[in-house]
């Protein structure tokens, strides 16, 4: 009778040890339009501890464009904080945003003979490296601040997020920054 009660705790206990093995999906990967990557970026977020999605986290991305002979890049690092439960949660963040702006300068003539022929004064200008705020030169950085929703399935899966992402460096602050993203929680 004892050895049948011994192993009855044992199961019960080995069950109970089962249940508080619940993976959480404490890693995603998304798209985000605007928000801290600027124009749009590419992101990896993960939570330092993988036993809470409510927890303190850290984002890394990569965006970037091309368009002729202007071209864009972004690097946002973000650390963020999850506060919520269920797949309701409420996201604050802090960081910086590395990124490299190359707008060519272009040249113009003011005034043309009759071939066509430039016989005025040649004018170049050079474009100004701007996003939003003033920027003293490319390549810089700007930091980011993230406030928003995001929703986490309890077992993974599907995910999305809604920020307002206010930015800003030593000429300024901009505060209706925003971002919207799509992505995969595992």
């Amino acid at each position: 009778m004892k050895k049948l009660v011994l192993l009855l705790a044992f199961f019960v206990l080995s069950l109970t040890g089962f249940g508080q093995d619940k993976k959480v999906p404490h890693q995603s990967v998304f798209v985000e339009l605007g928000g801290s990557g600027l124009a749009y970026s590419f992101n990896y977020d993960f939570r330092f501890d993988d036993s809470r999605i409510d927890s303190w986290g850290m984002r890394v991305g990569a965006g970037g464009y091309k368009i002729g002979q202007d071209s864009f890049f972004s690097l946002p690092i973000l650390v963020n904080k999850l506060y919520g439960k269920d797949e309701r949660f409420f996201e604050l963040g802090l960081g910086m945003t590395f990124f490299g702006v190359n707008n060519e300068s272009y040249s113009y003539c003011q005034s043309f003979d009759a071939n066509g022929n430039c016989i005025g004064p040649l004018v170049t200008e050079e474009s100004d490296v701007n996003f939003i705020l003033p920027v003293d030169g490319s390549p810089s950085l700007m930091g980011t601040m993230n406030i928003g929703y995001r929703k986490i399935p309890e077992n993974g899966g599907f995910t999305w997020r809604v920020n307002l992402t206010p930015i800003f460096n030593n000429n300024g602050f901009w505060p209706l920054f925003a971002g919207i993203g799509l992505g995969y929680a595992f």
